[in-house]
């Protein structure tokens, strides 16, 4: 009986520091302060609709929709007064490319901040990912002119979608690996990852088990994804939001065997040793449209989409060590 005790009471406090370590996070999951700074929607919708309207479906297969995706977010970003370059590389016997907006800090870290701006065959994907690019390029042109501690990169990733994604085609690994080869001190990655669809229904958010014991079952929440080796940065960066964003949020740093912490850019830079971590809607666990035609314009919440944008800000701010 005595060690039957003891094993109830030793596997109740190993949950409950699992429940810590991975789940627990500072501050109010719901919003309870009024949002310090708004972001205008329409430049959010508009960036989307020109990404999966005007130029629709954008991968290897159509790779002129592609190269102007990639044109159009380079336009945004000298509009935006920053410096900005291409990346190029070749895989496959093509030539695809990143592109990077920079703004020089004063130390040598660095914050990435990137979006994909591919899509599959045979979706305008105004979500996954035309959603996560429009806030990069919203957060580009509320910081230039901006003076920071640290520098930051706003990253557009080629080829985070399959048949590329988690091959060295993959424009985040490209980057994360020309970084640690030539020593540059990343000190957080943020990808934006399919941030657009929100819900008040109930019953309207799934999740990988055994998570949904532990999460709400709404999907009108923002979520920070992270490792275990990243839980600093999730912590940091969701306590961030939490005293801004006007929307709710929720987080985890869970172990990497849990597949689907993975899916995205920001797995590149875990793979180099760097703290990084995703933001997103959750994707498949909500978006009924997800990897499909109907992943179109009309199916976003761009206010909400506007909160979520504005909520970062801070947390990039915050992450870049103040503007100066």
């Amino acid at each position: 009986m005595r060690i039957l005790l003891i094993t109830i009471v030793a596997v109740a406090l190993l949950l409950l520091a699992a429940y810590y370590w991975i789940v627990d996070m500072p501050d109010d999951a719901r919003p309870h302060r009024p949002q310090t700074q708004a972001v205008d929607s329409a430049d959010l919708q508009g960036h989307v609709r020109t990404l999966a309207v005007s130029i629709g479906e954008r991968h290897v297969g159509t790779i002129a929709q592609l190269n102007k995706a990639a044109d159009y977010v380079y336009r945004e970003f000298e509009l935006a007064g920053l410096a900005v370059r291409n990346q190029t590389y070749d895989a496959y016997g093509t030539q695809f490319r990143n592109v990077i907006a920079e703004l020089s800090g004063d130390t040598d870290k660095l914050v990435v901040v990137g979006a994909h701006y591919d899509s599959v065959p045979g979706s305008p994907a105004a979500n996954d990912n035309a959603s996560g690019v429009a806030a990069l390029l919203k957060l580009a042109a509320l910081n230039a002119g901006q003076r920071f501690r640290h520098s930051i990169h706003f990253v557009a990733f080629a080829n985070e979608e399959l048949p590329h994604g988690e091959t060295d085609a993959m424009g985040s690994l490209v980057y994360a690996r020309h970084a640690r080869q030539y020593g540059k001190q990343i000190s957080a990655m943020i990808s934006l990852e399919t941030i657009g669809y929100y819900t008040d229904a109930p019953n309207s958010q799934r999740y990988p088990v055994p998570l949904s014991w532990l999460y709400p079952d709404r999907g009108d929440f923002v979520a920070f994804v992270g490792n275990l080796r990243s839980r600093a940065l999730v912590r940091t960066a969701i306590a961030s939001f939490r005293r801004h964003a006007k929307i709710a949020s929720e987080g985890i740093a869970a172990p990497d065997l849990l597949r689907d912490i993975n899916r995205s850019d920001h797995a590149s830079f875990w793979r180099h040793g760097y703290p990084a971590i995703m933001v997103t809607d959750t994707a498949p666990f909500r978006y009924p449209h997800y990897h499909t035609p109907r992943d179109t314009p009309d199916k976003i919440d761009f206010t909400r989409l506007a909160q979520v944008t504005a909520g970062l800000n801070h947390v990039l701010r915050d992450l870049a060590g103040g503007s100066r």
